[in-house]
């Protein structure tokens, strides 16, 4: 019996537009095309787990607009459990505005919009949750009610207070991070990379096409990544730690977790979108088994 994997953090809808050049101060620019992708980093990797056919619950506050964008239609169809969402009915959607020009050179703008609100909210006790990026007053609040907790900062680390980081490391059991993330979680707590070693139950290290590291006290394994051709590598990452946390929490050894991880998000980069190319478990399992061999039973 798979258990619910409650994922708390952004529910956003990403505009990617492609632009002639990025424009400076009081200039414009032509817009070459662009599109609307369901995104967010907790609903990226909600879907990502009900579509491996995990049980995922999104927590999340979401704004007026949740239900006449279509997006809440498409978590219903993905068979996310919503019953933990907050509907802020004063305020939109977060919205994530990614420009790119022919250089591949990017800038983004972010509207929190009901994210905004996460800091006011009171959380429900939950058995296993994730932390996505979001805000560090709620991820402290519910690391405390939750049986088990997984954390990954991401780039909202930069609105963290040493005091809010700590409370939720004293928590925290599995901790994603890269490789710039870590070193800040290590300088902003003043604890040495062992030391967070010692603390943690599990450390995943990702390095972008170098693949990632699992640490434990005292074991380490490298992850290579799966390859393929690559259109878009927005939302692999959400879809590595989904598929890491489905097997985890399915019993599979810590290697076996990190392939699969690595598994799922092969499909994310494939396409434009984090949500557009996820597989189902079937789908993994046969490109896993192409890679890696034969997938182990679930412990």
């Amino acid at each position: 019996m798979d258990r619910i994997i409650s994922v708390v953090g952004h529910t956003a809808l990403d505009y990617i537009v492609d632009v002639e050049k990025i424009a400076g101060k009081n200039e414009s620019s032509p817009v070459i095309d662009y599109e609307e992708y369901p995104g967010g980093g907790a609903a990226n990797i909600a879907v990502a787990i009900a579509k491996l056919g995990g049980k995922s619950q999104l927590v999340s506050p979401v704004g007026m607009d949740f239900s006449s964008s279509g997006y809440e239609q498409l978590l219903k169809d993905a068979r996310v459990d919503l019953s933990h969402l907050y509907i802020i009915e004063t305020l939109k959607l977060s919205k994530a505005f990614i420009f790119t020009d022919r250089e591949d050179n990017q800038t983004t703008y972010f509207y929190w919009g009901a994210s905004s609100k996460f800091k006011e909210l009171e959380p429900e006790p939950v058995d296993f949750v994730h932390l996505a990026t979001a805000d560090c007053v709620y991820n402290a609040k519910i690391a405390q009610v939750a049986g088990f907790v997984s954390f990954d900062p991401g780039q909202d680390l930069v609105t963290y207070s040493q005091e809010k980081l700590e409370a939720i490391l004293a928590h925290t059991d599995i901790l994603f991070a890269n490789r710039h993330e870590i070193k800040r979680v290590s300088e902003m707590t003043g604890k040495s990379f062992s030391e967070l070693r010692a603390m943690i139950e599990v450390i995943v290290i990702t390095y972008d096409a170098e693949g990632s590291r699992i640490y434990t006290d005292d074991e380490e394994w490298e992850i290579p990544v799966v390859s393929v051709k690559a259109v878009d590598p927005t939302g692999a990452g959400d879809a590595y730690r989904a598929g890491f946390l489905l097997a985890y929490t399915r019993g599979y050894s810590l290697p076996t977790c990190g392939k699969i991880g690595s598994t799922v998000a092969s499909f994310a980069v494939q396409s434009r979108g984090c949500q557009t190319s996820l597989p189902t478990w079937e789908d993994m399992k046969s490109r896993y088994e192409t890679s890696f061999g034969k997938l182990e039973a679930e412990g």
